[in-house]
C-alpha cells in the first residue's frame, strides 16, 4: 500500500527522491572540490588560528590525583 502524503505539497517542490539525489550530487562536487583544493583550505583556517603565547604554558601543571590507587 503506497503512502498517501496528508500535507499539501508547496508549489516549485520536489520529490523525496529528487532530494536525496540532489544531495549526494551536492555531496560529492564538496568532496571533489576539497580534495582539489585541501591545501588552500587547509592554509586559510591555519591562518586564522592565534599564535600562541609561549609564556603561558599549554597544558595545566597539576595532577588530578594526588595518589595513584592502590591496586
Amino acid at each position: 500500500m503506497a503512502m498517501v502524503r496528508k500535507d499539501p505539497v508547496p508549489e516549485g517542490a520536489i520529490s523525496d527522491e529528487a532530494a536525496a539525489y540532489v544531495a549526494d550530487v551536492l555531496m560529492e562536487l564538496a568532496l571533489e572540490f576539497e580534495s582539489k583544493h585541501f591545501g588552500q583550505i587547509r592554509r586559510h583556517y591555519e591562518s586564522l588560528r592565534p599564535e600562541p603565547c609561549y609564556g603561558e604554558p599549554q597544558q595545566l601543571e597539576f595532577d588530578l590525583f594526588d595518589e595513584y590507587p592502590p591496586f
